[in-house]
């Protein structure tokens, strides 16, 4: 039994030292939209992050304070929580609404089915949308296409709603990203976002110790930059197609950071659906593991914040600059 133990341990061991190791050499860092969307690809054809959390790659909603909830309907509940905050939910049902990062759909089926939006996904990875059209009922108003954020191929002022969480890190120029946004909403339209954003360098300027996790965190995940929450208001607010519009902000720091952990604990709970994945699931499992714990203190240390942002596009039509 003790043999056992200590061989069970020592092959333990060493799948986690491989893990740090391949962690350690070979990162995915941001090179162009293309290496996000490879990145991507790589992600929804290893099965693992669908297998392991469902068909909501963003973090949950906990509450506030946090509070034990199940992991996938703190997923949920995020949409939610997020119809609710940014007055999506006062919108009749056949509004037209597009999901900019729709990864593989989770969050625009929930829109269409409990909202009765019609919901345009888009996402720069031709793999995470071939996966969100096959888990899409037929009948539900759901479509989605390949499509870079910061060059919409959609005609101005035609949606009713804007939403996109947790991509605006993935975005080099955030200036150009906000304008998209504001680009295709209508006059009157709503503006629903969240994302991962750094503290503001003019509050305080990150130690040494924050720049190497802030390093790790940008080249692990294929990041260009974080915008900070005030950083990002501006430049909505900057935007030529803004209008004199008013953002409102909020820090769900709180609320969402018992995800990162639950994120690993989630793999404890299911090992069988990382083990028959083969032994490259366990390895790749192993290989995220440190980032999730480096998002997990930057997030609880302040260096990290999740903003939440959200606005109604003033109805007199403002022209482009």
């Amino acid at each position: 039994m003790l043999s056992s133990l200590l061989l069970i341990g020592l092959l333990a061991g060493a799948l986690v030292a491989i893990g740090l190791l391949i962690w350690a050499r070979r990162d995915r860092a941001f090179a162009s939209t293309a290496s996000v969307a490879e990145a991507y690809d790589r992600w929804t054809d290893d099965q693992l992050l669908e297998r392991l959390w469902g068909d909501h790659v963003h973090l949950g909603h906990y509450g506030d304070p946090p509070r034990r909830r199940d992991f996938r309907q703190a997923k949920v509940d995020f949409v939610h929580e997020l119809v609710r905050w940014s007055g999506l939910d006062q919108l009749p049902p056949g509004s037209r609404v597009l999901d900019v990062g729709c990864g593989i759909g989770g969050s625009a089926r929930i829109l269409a089915r409990d909202y009765g939006f019609e919901v345009l996904g888009i996402s720069i990875s031709p793999g995470q949308i071939e996966r969100a059209r096959q888990l899409t009922p037929a009948g539900l108003p759901c479509r989605f296409a390949v499509m870079d954020a910061l060059a919409l191929e959609l005609a101005e002022a035609s949606f009713d709603a804007v939403w996109t969480v947790e991509a605006g890190p993935h975005m080099p120029d955030k200036q150009r990203f906000a304008d998209e946004l504001l680009r295709v909403l209508k006059p009157g339209g709503l503006l629903a976002v969240a994302d991962w954003n750094r503290r503001d360098a003019a509050v305080q300027p990150l130690s040494r110790l924050e720049r190497w996790v802030m390093h790790q965190l940008l080249v692990q995940w294929a990041h260009p930059e974080f915008a900070s929450i005030p950083g990002f208001r501006r430049n909505l607010e900057a935007s030529p197609w803004a209008g004199g519009l008013q953002v409102t902000t909020a820090d769900w720091s709180r609320a969402t950071l018992p995800s990162w952990i639950e994120s690993i604990l989630e793999g404890a709970r299911r090992p069988a659906t990382v083990l028959g994945l083969g032994p490259r699931a366990v390895l790749l499992g192993l290989r995220e593991t440190p980032t999730l714990l480096l998002m997990h203190w930057g997030f609880a240390t302040g260096m990290m914040q999740f903003g939440v942002f959200r606005a109604r596009k003033p109805a007199a039509e403002s022209p482009a600059a």
